[in-house]
């Protein structure tokens, strides 16, 4: 099994693959998760025509979404500590002179306005405005390759002006405070 875009020896590259994810096993409280991660990673690299949980867990052999949707809703996992690891592994494998880091926001097209950081706004993928939720990401960028280093979520003011709102959403105070200024509505 090889991944999209790369060739040589699928061997080898599989090994180089299981070390890797074995290097970021340490932020998974238990094996289940780990071995679920390891298996959507495999996904997201496979030559899907289209990557969801449903692909994927198709992907990985799954008969249903339900255990990749757990990982990445429910599993007790330290995001951080991954991304973390991740950004170790790129510095190593990818750092030099050279590298220059690329920051992205991409919005998610949305059907209601449940999603966290959700809102009517501009969205380049949908080309007009939408309710979208806007990601911003950190990709390390050298001649031999690139990966994502880092990412978070966009909170608009009409989240970040509305405690309660992010409290039935479960985001920590500490992400909620970092305010923008709230203007009252017209």
């Amino acid at each position: 099994m090889v991944a999209a875009g790369h060739s040589g020896d699928p061997a080898r590259w599989r090994e180089t693959f299981d070390g890797l994810m074995a290097r970021i096993a340490g932020p998974f409280r238990r094996v289940e998760p780990r071995r679920r991660a390891h298996a959507f990673v495999l996904g997201l690299l496979a030559d899907l025509p289209r990557k969801n949980c449903w692909t994927i867990a198709g992907h990985a052999g799954d008969r249903g979404a339900g255990g990749m949707q757990h990982l990445l809703r429910k599993a007790m996992w330290n995001t951080d500590a991954v991304r973390d690891d991740i950004r170790t592994i790129a510095v190593e494998r990818l750092g030099n002179t050279d590298a220059i880091l690329v920051v992205d926001e991409t919005g998610d097209v949305k059907k209601g306005v449940c999603s966290v950081g959700t809102q009517r706004q501009y969205s380049g993928t949908a080309g007009r405005i939408e309710y979208t939720q806007v990601g911003v990401f950190l990709t390390c960028t050298t001649a031999a390759g690139h990966t994502l280093i880092d990412r978070e979520l966009y909170l608009p003011a009409s989240w970040t002006c509305d405690p309660a709102r992010c409290g039935v959403a479960g985001l920590p105070r500490t992400r909620c405070s970092r305010r923008r200024p709230c203007w009252p509505s017209a």
